[in-house]
């Protein structure tokens, strides 16, 4: 790991081809590291755009951008970009240790590609961010970074784990202190756009979630993208930051995470029921996928999609 310094028929036929939802991102898009979850996205996570993935704490958001960062680093016929990842984390303590660990299983995998003495942590770029006007001023820097980069690959992934503790405790709810929050928020996703199309890049931000807690007509009744509702650990729940912030991203990915009894263990008096984890990756909306999901695990080898 480093540290840096402080993008005469019917109607629809008359649509031209090239308006179509698939063509409004690039085709460029780099693995997820499993068949499954690649599936589901269509072929992977898209450059030139910001991605989304919303989900609670526990459910594997902080996991997927590790491994995606990591996965970066791979050449394009392996799903990679041939890029380094510069990974902005505003909770604490980062994940150090998993990420060696998710770099220590990458490097078995692809022992042709990580040679001896080669450490893939080396390749991603770590920055705390602590307010989300720290997040604006170092903009500029980190500009300057994409552009004059010495790297052994060039930056092309920008992770920002997570918005929503930026915002959490710094903004009251205000007319004035909810206009100046909208305010950061499209001059952060500007920017971000700005880079992810100049240096065709990858953008990952995470978000977290909030209970519904309406029982009517409500915003947060309104159905969500692809999805009628979002449920996670059984509650009902509907991503952070708001409207404000949700036209701000171009794809928005929702992890959800639900215990269940998996079977009784032992038997007589001292069995008990056993409790399992069930995990599955949502595509809220997107303008290149449909409604799709798909059920997935976190091994020590990182996040993998399943088949039920």
């Amino acid at each position: 790991m480093s540290q840096i310094q402080s993008d005469p028929s019917t109607h629809n036929n008359l649509r031209p081809a090239f308006m179509t939802p698939q063509k409004l991102l690039p085709v460029e898009k780099y693995s997820l590291g499993c068949p499954i979850l690649d599936c589901c996205m269509g072929g992977g996570i898209p450059c030139n755009s910001i991605t989304e993935i919303v989900a609670e704490s526990g459910s594997g958001k902080t996991q997927l951008c590790l491994q995606l960062s990591l996965r970066a680093q791979l050449p394009p016929f392996l799903g990679g970009l041939s890029a380094s990842s510069l990974y902005l984390y505003t909770e604490f303590p980062f994940p150090t240790r998993r990420l060696h660990q998710l770099s220590s299983a990458l490097q078995c995998q692809y022992p042709q590609i990580f040679v001896r003495n080669y450490d893939p942590c080396d390749s991603i770029f770590l920055q705390s961010v602590n307010t989300a006007d720290q997040l604006l001023d170092i903009m500029p820097q980190v500009e300057s970074f994409l552009e004059n980069s010495k790297t052994r690959l060039p930056v092309r992934v920008i992770v920002i784990d997570s918005m929503a503790a930026l915002f959490r405790a710094e903004f009251e709810n205000t007319a004035s202190d909810l206009i100046r929050r909208s305010s950061l928020f499209f001059k952060i996703s500007g920017k971000l756009k700005e880079f992810a199309k100049r240096f065709n890049l990858v953008v990952l931000v995470t978000n977290q979630v909030m209970d519904v807690v309406d029982s009517g007509e409500g915003v947060n009744e309104v159905r969500i993208g692809n999805l009628s509702g979002m449920y996670s650990s059984g509650r009902r729940v509907c991503p952070a930051l708001g409207l404000s912030w949700a036209n701000c991203v171009n794809s928005r990915l929702f992890l959800s995470k639900d215990e269940y009894e998996s079977g009784l263990v032992g038997g007589g008096e001292s069995g008990f029921l056993s409790r399992e984890t069930r995990r599955r990756l949502h595509v809220v909306f997107a303008p290149h996928l449909p409604d799709l999901s798909c059920e997935f695990v976190i091994r020590r080898e990182g996040v993998v999609g399943v088949n039920r």
